[in-house]
């Protein structure tokens, strides 16, 4: 009987050593930040928008999944002020970009992760935006609470073609370049 117990107990041990369950770490919304830069023949834009949620999944320390909603209604330049900005984020928020009154979220979920290195995971994501829901690979580093992670965004992929020369061809100086940045920080 005592060997038997003694053999239970190492199971117990043995099993609570090596089982490593998924742990989900939401994403502090008020300290994380989204920041984008939209250029045009002529210039730049920049601004923010901001995460309505979204959470990081662990196995261990090993990142193994992420979802995230951002609030497209939150979308704004931050280069510009008063009369001008107000133009810029109407415009932004408006059908021919973002159409935030009907799709006010963007969604992004990890499908596919690869360790690059250490902390560091080639990414591979469903991005939807205006409905529209497209692949993207990224490269994100965890270090300790925080993730980042920098990358452009095709807006055309996503029926954004206001000022495009992909399909304005006689638009001049007044073209927009179709990528957008994004530089993203995550605090959990």
């Amino acid at each position: 009987m005592k060997n038997l117990k003694s053999i239970a107990l190492a199971l117990v041990v043995v099993l609570s050593t090596t089982a490593v369950f998924a742990q989900t770490k939401n994403i502090n919304t008020t300290t994380s930040t989204i920041e984008w830069v939209g250029k045009k023949v002529t210039g730049q834009h920049n601004g923010t928008v901001n995460l309505k949620d979204g959470a990081l999944i662990f196995k261990g320390k090993k990142l193994t999944g992420g979802i995230f909603t951002v609030d497209m209604t939150s979308l704004t330049a931050t280069d510009l002020t008063g009369e001008y900005q107000g133009k810029l984020n109407g415009h932004l928020k408006a059908d021919d970009f973002f159409g935030t009154e009907k799709f006010p979220t963007a969604k992004l979920i990890f499908k596919k992760i690869v360790t690059k290195s250490a902390n560091v995971y080639s990414v591979t994501a469903d991005l939807t935006i205006k409905g529209i829901t497209k692949p993207i690979t990224f490269d994100l580093t965890v270090n300790g609470n925080t993730a980042t992670t920098a990358f452009n965004v095709d807006r055309t992929k996503y029926d954004i073609k206001y000022g495009s020369k992909s399909f304005f061809e006689s638009i001049g100086d007044k073209a927009i370049y179709d990528e957008f940045e994004l530089k993203i920080t995550l605090k959990f």
